[in-house]
């Protein structure tokens, strides 16, 4: 970012972080599909390993943002974190499309995205993202010491 630049937002460090989210989540979901899709004993380790899995995601994305952006990070964290969130919407819809799923995507019993899931899923991903920014700024200033 240049000294006449006004805006926190920097577009290249936003989107490198989203990118390495991304990079994270797509495995994580694939592997939690699979493990779903094969439990017989309804264990929930599937779902708690996605959900950690997501929020480390969201956490390396901040930080890969908040270290490419340090005038900035936890903007750019922020918005790596809801980046990411958005990139894999259509990859949750084409996992949801080819696991021959009687859930309904966004209505109806038991849908893929409903409201509540879909805001709870916005805050975590800009929190961890800030989170994960927060840190990639704690330890340059530790190393600048």
């Amino acid at each position: 970012m240049s000294d006449g630049d006004t805006t926190p937002v920097d577009t290249r460090a936003a989107t490198a972080g989203a990118l390495l989210a991304l990079a994270v989540i797509v495995p994580v979901s694939v592997v939690v599909a699979v493990l779903d899709r094969t439990g017989d004993d309804g264990s929930p380790a599937g779902a708690a390993l996605g959900m950690v899995g997501l929020l480390l995601a969201y956490a390396a994305g901040g930080w890969r943002a908040g270290r490419l952006a340090p005038e900035t990070p936890l903007t750019n964290g922020a918005i790596a974190g809801l980046g990411a969130f958005a990139l894999w919407i259509p990859i949750r819809i084409a996992i949801w499309a080819v696991r021959d799923d009687p859930s309904a995507l966004v209505g109806g019993h038991d849908p893929v995205f409903d409201v509540g899931s879909v805001f709870g899923a916005v805050v975590l991903a800009a929190a961890f993202g800030i989170l994960g920014a927060l840190v990639a700024t704690r330890r340059a200033r530790s190393s600048d010491r």
